[in-house]
């Protein structure tokens, strides 16, 4: 893509719109094209133009963010990033976003400078991966009668192994388009596999929406991690948004240490955080993947579990969204193993023993 990337901003608050728009002119590479109030006023100023991204408030009045996404999706696909209050409410219509094709989630800005600050450097970001992306696909199984059983425990996969101290253990990192990445890989991860935390950059209240809904999907445990808890075979801790989490040995096994700090790599979680506590008390004990995502957080923390002993894994260029994070790796010699995401689980169930 050449020039700038340009933005259609639809949120029906002016002071949302504002904000929004002046946080995006502050980067030199992103433009704001035109902003609208609501999606009816937004596919009108689509017909003259088309942005490269769209940035989508989910509650408006006349029509919801979602009902145009779907709209979108259908009749002109291209990138949409959902920018959502924080709220259980809205965490669990970003999830919903994310199944109809959104290519991103963030929080809607606000609070102190600091805070600003950040939010800055976390919207542009969005905008740019959204923008090299492309439009998001929706996930299979919202599709049918999958969709209307979701929420129901007829659609909960059976599990009958009894969580028990783990041996190896699993870390793993993504960030653009890692909501879908993840989900293939832990639905191929057996009851008795092993333990795993993640880190999937997203804000705070959706990394807990997002847990719940892998937990309904798959055959392990699926939560948010907290700070102190152990890892256990049979289940998969989620990195909270906007804190950290460390791998930490204790006894006879490990637990997960959650922090709050700087961003490290532009991102709070981060998975160079998560990967280099992997490396420091885990090594060879250790299997490290990243997945798809945009920017370099994970490859040094990749370098160092491998040079600690541990596995590692990259999935390749043909099956990420953006090959940013796991081309990194892999640029830096982090990845002992390059591999398409349906082929990820299977190795580290091979490797892991």
């Amino acid at each position: 893509m050449t020039g700038a990337i340009r933005v259609l901003i639809v949120d029906d608050s002016a002071v949302a719109r504002r904000v929004l728009t002046q946080i995006i002119s502050s980067d030199p590479g992103l433009q704001v094209i035109a902003t609208a109030p609501d999606p009816f006023i937004a596919a009108e100023k689509i017909r003259w133009e088309l942005p490269d991204v769209i940035l989508l408030d989910v509650e408006m009045p006349r029509m919801d963010g979602i009902t145009f996404l779907r709209k979108i999706m259908t009749q002109h696909p291209m990138p949409v990033v959902i920018c959502s209050s924080l709220s259980d409410r809205g965490a669990q219509t970003a999830m919903k976003a994310l199944e109809y094709g959104a290519v991103e989630v963030i929080q809607k800005p606000g609070g102190r400078e600091e805070l600003l600050q950040e939010a800055q450097v976390r919207i542009c970001d969005a905008i740019r991966a959204a923008a090299i992306a492309g439009p998001g696909i929706a996930g299979p199984e919202l599709t049918g009668e999958t969709a209307k059983t979701e929420n129901s425990s007829a659609s909960r996969p059976e599990r009958n192994f009894v969580p028990g101290l783990t041996g190896n253990i699993v870390v793993a990192g993504a960030s653009t388009g890692g909501t879908e990445a993840i989900r293939v890989f832990l639905e191929a991860i057996p009851p008795d596999g092993p333990a795993i935390v993640i880190v999937q950059h997203m804000p705070e209240r959706f990394t807990e929406a997002f847990a719940n809904r892998l937990d309904r999907l798959c055959r392990i445990s699926v939560r948010e991690a907290r700070d102190g808890d152990a890892l256990v075979r049979g289940q998969a801790l989620i990195a909270p948004g906007n804190r950290h989490v460390l791998l930490k040995k204790g006894g006879a096994g490990y637990y997960v240490a959650v922090r709050h700090g700087p961003l490290v790599c532009r991102h709070r979680p981060s998975v160079d955080v998560l990967f280099n506590s992997a490396a420091q008390y885990a090594g060879k004990k250790a299997i490290g993947v990243i997945m798809t995502g945009m920017g370099n957080d994970g490859a040094k923390g990749m370098l160092a579990m491998k040079e600690a002993g541990a596995y590692t894994i990259a999935q390749d260029e043909a099956t990420s969204v953006v090959f940013g994070m796991p081309g990194e790796a892999i640029k830096l010699g982090g990845a002992q193993k390059v591999l398409p995401l349906g082929s990820i689980a299977p190795h580290v169930l091979t490797m892991a023993g």
